[in-house]
């Protein structure tokens, strides 16, 4: 394991924490419909990748406190980005699906981010473009551990 806390490895820690954070905000600004939050994108988005939750369990993914999830989800609810159906197995609760409209929203919004992104790529050289395809997996890998 390496030592994170001295030496090249704390600055290439250092290093790459600021240039995801950078980056990140970029990305938020690159946004197709500015009355939604940062959270209820990302809520979507976590809808997208896996079909239908439980507030509950969207509260867990986005690291958020389930009364917290709840407003959200009414929110995007009263927006027609979701639905609310009953829960197969427990009447107590409820599952949340995206829309059409929340799907074509976030289809554009990713559409709209790659683009930006490309214009990016297109400055770097092609063994920068190299090292970046080939990092991509394990940045991908550090965002959901």
């Amino acid at each position: 394991m390496p030592d994170l806390t001295h030496g090249d490895d704390a600055a290439a820690v250092n290093s790459l924490r600021s240039a995801v954070m950078r980056l990140s905000r970029r990305l938020k600004h690159q946004r197709v419909d500015e009355s939604l939050s940062p959270t209820e994108m990302s809520v979507l988005g976590t809808l997208s990748l896996c079909g239908k939750a439980t507030p509950g369990e969207l509260a867990r993914k986005e690291h958020v406190q389930p009364p917290s999830m709840t407003r959200i989800v009414a929110l995007l609810e009263a927006k027609g980005l979701v639905r609310l159906e009953p829960h197969p197995e427990d009447r107590r609760q409820k599952v949340v699906t995206k829309t059409e409209q929340a799907e074509a929203m976030l289809a554009e919004s990713r559409a709209k981010r790659n683009a930006f992104l490309a214009t990016l790529v297109d400055g770097l050289d092609e063994d920068e473009w190299a090292k970046l395809r080939a990092a991509a997996p394990v940045l991908e890998k550090l965002a959901h551990l």
